[in-house]
């Protein structure tokens, strides 16, 4: 992995690092006891970043290219050293160099279940998992921050703690967006950008960034996504009378094409026909004509779904409101044509005066005076 030259005794004249792993983050060049020459040659490779440690204190930090160590190209050590332009002697330092690319394909999940409070089912629980991707943007606080003396740092070292940080801001935004559960798998782009900001604002303290990051899925427990597929399916029936019949010529159909399995199961759904031609018959009366049935009792339709609404101000969400609630906001001066709403099945933010359902309530308030 490491490569490195040594003059004849005891000078080091060359100084690079080339990595054939995926996960190494930072490796230290190994001086074994030897001197830098000065002048020397350090190449940086595309990246990488090197970081000169000089006694203990935090010195120059090279970017991708080939440098002569030389007192013109270490500002920062011939400053501690005390360096005269005529300075020709061999020195010591610490070298670590930094891989600056992206670490990729990191995954993240929820260890334990995120409670939340869904406007439809009520207190609910979910789980999420997805991947991120992550690099060094700044050597030298990364190195001081996290680094410190290792002489060889992998990723498996911080994704831990990176994957905590994950998880603490993702419960935190998703139990304060007010999002439905059934809506959440639409807005997972949208809440993916939230989380991802509010991570890189804590991971840039250690000298990292989070160039991208993915909610791969949101799910539910088991048990209520049983629920959930028990209501689907009753909601694909439909009419659960004619379900049970279509369900029962089903079956005697089946029966009639196996004749050689069951005489006994043939002769039981015979009678079974029979008896409820028998009982049509009777319904029908003597003359054959069916007696109209009493008109079931009409039952009032549900009563339609109001909306709830949640405001967009200076980065923030809060709501939900009912429409009602919006409309006293409008009178107080809290609610603006230009006010940012969302609710449930709407594709994205929009003003409020854009959504039909709520430009009605500002007919009622005269519209700003020209010029203001």
């Amino acid at each position: 992995m490491p490569i490195f030259d040594f003059l004849s005794g005891q000078f080091i004249d060359v100084i690079h690092w080339t990595d054939d792993t995926r996960d190494t983050m930072v490796w230290r060049f190994e001086r074994e006891g030897h001197e830098i020459k000065y002048g020397a040659k350090l190449t940086v490779r595309e990246g990488q970043a090197a970081v000169f440690v000089h006694e203990g204190q935090l010195a120059d930090v090279f970017t991708p290219g080939l440098y002569m160590l030389e007192t013109n190209n270490m500002p920062v050590m011939t400053s501690l050293q005390h360096w005269d332009h005529g300075f020709k002697s061999p020195f010591k330092s610490e070298i670590y160099f930094i891989s600056t690319t992206r670490f990729n394909n990191l995954k993240w999940g929820t260890k334990n279940p995120i409670m939340l409070r869904d406007p439809e089912f009520g207190p609910t629980r979910i789980r999420a998992f997805g991947t991120y991707t992550v690099r060094v943007a700044d050597a030298a606080k990364f190195l001081s921050e996290i680094v410190g003396t290792d002489g060889e740092f992998t990723m498996d070292e911080i994704s831990f703690q990176i994957r905590n940080i994950i998880v603490q801001a993702f419960s935190r935004i998703i139990a304060g967006s007010g999002i439905p559960v059934l809506d959440m798998a639409a807005n997972t782009a949208d809440l993916g950008k939230l989380v991802a900001g509010e991570i890189s604002a804590v991971v840039a303290e250690y000298g990292l960034s989070i160039p991208e990051f993915y909610i791969e899925n949101i799910s539910l427990p088991p048990e209520v996504e049983a629920a959930l597929d028990k209501r689907t399916s009753m909601g694909i029936a439909g009419d659960l009378g004619r379900f049970t019949q279509y369900s029962a010529a089903e079956a005697m159909t089946a029966a009639a094409k196996n004749p050689s399995g069951g005489a006994g199961i043939g002769a039981g759904l015979g009678m079974g026909m029979g008896m409820a031609m028998a009982q049509q018959m009777a319904d029908q009366g003597p003359w054959g004509a069916r007696p109209a049935p009493a008109a079931a009792p009409q039952s009032p339709p549900p009563p339609p779904v109001e909306h709830v609404w949640h405001i967009a101000e200076n980065g923030q969400t809060h709501g939900p409101y009912s429409k009602a609630a919006m409309g006293r906001m409008v009178t107080d001066g809290k609610l603006t044509r230009d006010s940012h709403v969302w609710t449930a099945g709407q594709d994205g933010w929009k003003r409020a005066e854009d959504v039909t359902e709520l430009a009605t309530l500002f007919t009622v308030m005269p519209p700003p005076p020209p010029g203001a």
